[in-house]
């Protein structure tokens, strides 16, 4: 009989050469599994470049301390599979079991009969299923990529469409400018179906505008219909229902306030009049991991340099890099700590783009490859787009022998280290910590 881990192999082997992103797949897959995506609960269905893991995170926590049963479906994983599925139950939500798991893939594999099908739409059909099993209040569907033939898009009639910050990554997909990449994100945008967009570039925004116009879908915006601001040590939220003023996001970086605004103004609307206190234990509740995470215990803890700090984040893109960035640079630091950033991106990324925001930042970029992925980029490559931006760079074997380097110096201030470029690298991190995500 086959292991989970060999079903779930076997899967992600199925065609891969390329993606052809397309709807009919998954449908013709769906109708023989009876449909399953037509029984789910209220759905909040999130698009965009960044941010869409966090302001899931935050709408989680919220609606978890109003007391509702939430599913989660989001991607990639960090370590396991299982991280994609959340089942929501009563005080919160479980990841997907091995046995359930591996019945629904089962099932799918069967009913697909050999058809082409992507490792994403197969696992797509087998989580709509596992939803349509279980009651819940919600589910937080996050898009893969793009949105408009993006297998989530199946569904025809969510509660609330979320577009996060759009930018430019998987331009071999989705094109290579704002306006390209907005146009497909707003493809999960259904006549009528109200729409929340997070704070937005210009470009992407007009063409929001656009869609949700010719769609009849009510749009709110994030910096003119609602705001958040931060002052004296608090998150003021505000739109037409009032303020809030709310403790920080337990996620750090002046990024995550943009997206908990955004997740506060969807679950404004979709649970009208829950208590101050519901948003207060939300925000100090929310977990997601690899952003910005703090590593204190653990292997990979133990291989640094005796009191350095090491923060682990799976920003990717130019964007990402900006808000990393600023985020590192805003730490409080007595001790003026200098900045290492370990770096590993895959082949498909534009690093130098990237590492841009870390000039006279970082002392210096330590570029590793992204373990076990066939996508990585050399880090030759990496260290070649460091030095592209003006940063000092140094290709190492792997991130155990970049902190083995780093502890074999002197220090005289322990050093801070970020670990980033690739949520699969984040994930390998993780992993290697022994710090698995729940």
């Amino acid at each position: 009989m086959d292991s989970l881990d060999a079903l779930l192999s076997r899967l992600f082997t199925l065609h891969r050469k390329t993606i052809e992103l397309s709807l009919g797949r998954i449908e013709r897959l769906l109708a023989a599994l009876g449909s399953p995506e037509r029984n789910l609960p209220p759905i909040i269905h999130v698009a965009g470049t960044n941010g869409k893991g966090s302001t899931i995170a935050f709408m989680r926590a919220i609606l978890e301390a109003a007391g509702k049963r939430v599913h989660v479906y989001t991607s990639p994983h960090l370590v396991r599979f299982h991280e994609r599925i959340r089942i929501g139950t009563e005080g919160g939500g479980r990841l997907v079991g091995d046995s359930e798991l591996f019945a629904a893939l089962t099932a799918c594999e069967t009913l697909n009969k050999g058809e082409p099908i992507t490792f994403f739409e197969v696992t797509t059909a087998a989580a709509f299923k596992l939803f349509a099993e279980h009651p819940a209040d919600y589910l937080l569907l996050e898009v893969g990529l793009g949105g408009r033939f993006d297998a989530t898009n199946v569904i025809s009639w969510p509660k609330l469409s979320i577009i996060t910050p759009v930018s430019i990554d998987h331009p071999e997909f989705l094109g290579a400018s704002v306006d390209k990449i907005a146009f497909e994100k707003a493809g999960i945008i259904k006549p009528g179906v109200p729409v929340i967009a997070s704070f937005q570039d210009e470009a992407a925004l007009a063409v929001l505008r656009r869609a949700a116009l010719h769609a009849s879908a009510p749009l709110t915006v994030g910096g003119q219909d609602f705001s958040a601001r931060e002052e004296n040590g608090r998150l003021i939220f505000e739109d037409v229902n009032g303020l809030l003023d709310l403790p920080l996001p337990r996620l750090p970086g002046r990024h995550q306030h943009q997206n908990a605004a955004t997740a506060i103004a969807a679950i404004r609307y979709v649970e009208p009049g829950l208590a101050q206190d519901v948003y207060e234990r939300g925000l100090a509740q929310a977990d997601w991991p690899a952003r910005l995470q703090n590593l204190t215990k653990g292997h990979v803890a133990a291989l640094a340099p005796p009191g350095a700090e090491i923060w682990l984040d799976g920003g990717h893109n130019e964007d990402a890099g900006r808000a990393l960035a600023q985020a590192i640079a805003d730490i409080e630091d007595k001790a003026q700590r200098p900045l290492i950033v370990v770096c590993g991106t895959l082949a498909s990324k534009d690093t130098a783009a990237f590492l841009r925001a870390f000039k006279g930042l970082a002392q210096e970029v330590l570029a590793v490859p992204v373990e076990a992925d066939q996508y990585s980029k050399p880090a030759s490559e990496v260290a070649a787009a460091a030095n592209a931006v003006g940063l000092s760079a140094v290709a190492c074997g792997s991130v155990e022998l970049a902190l083995r380097f780093l502890a074999a110096r002197e220090w005289r201030v322990p050093p801070r280290i970020l670990i980033t470029g690739s949520l699969y690298l984040a994930g390998q991190v993780l992993a290697l910590n022994g710090t698995l995500p729940e």
